[in-house]
């Protein structure tokens, strides 16, 4: 009878234990199954920064670049810095061992845009000003002061203003006598 008893004592344990797996089985699923949500989403998340980051570091590349090429244009005396730039600009990549420039890639930006603003002159300033045509205007036989009409701009004093209209007064009387 003891053995008996040990038996259904036993089968009455195996029985609630099968009994609790059963009731916690759907918590543990759940929880797998948030669990795994929770995974994905986070993996979701890396994924869309690692591209962001990407992108990033394109745009910073692209501006390093364009700033490179401006400066270097701007140090060889064009003028023109935009319309060489936008010629120049597709020549010039960047691989592992820094910027190279031109159809071979092989040059370096310095020395291929040496070379290009060598082939195009018209880039740099006019070494000569005036020309044929070219009216006097940094000269004023009248006492009057020359004025730099580059230094025009929004917001400046009005005393500069008033020398600027009044310098753009006395050239246009001056042209109109035919001086």
């Amino acid at each position: 009878m003891d053995e008996n008893l040990q038996q259904i004592v036993l089968e009455a344990i195996k029985q609630y234990s099968l009994a609790e797996q059963a009731r916690q089985e759907p918590v543990y699923k759940t929880e797998l199954v948030e669990e795994r949500k929770r995974r994905e989403s986070l993996e979701g998340r890396v994924n869309q920064l690692i591209e962001e980051n990407r992108k990033a570091r394109a745009i910073a590349t692209r501006v390093e670049r364009e700033a490179v090429i401006r400066a270097e244009l701007q140090r060889l005396g064009v003028s023109k810095v935009d319309l060489a730039f936008k010629a120049v600009k597709d020549d010039v990549l960047r691989n592992d061992d820094g910027m190279t420039a031109g159809p071979e890639s092989e040059h370096r930006v310095r020395e291929y845009l040496a070379q290009f603003v060598a082939e195009n002159p018209e880039l740099l300033p006019a070494r000569i000003p005036g020309g044929s045509g070219a009216s006097g205007a940094g000269r004023s036989p009248h006492g009057g002061g020359v004025v730099d009409f580059d230094r025009i701009r929004p917001g400046m004093s009005a005393d500069e203003l008033e020398r600027f209209r009044e310098e753009v007064s006395r050239v246009a009387n001056q042209t109109m006598r035919g001086l």
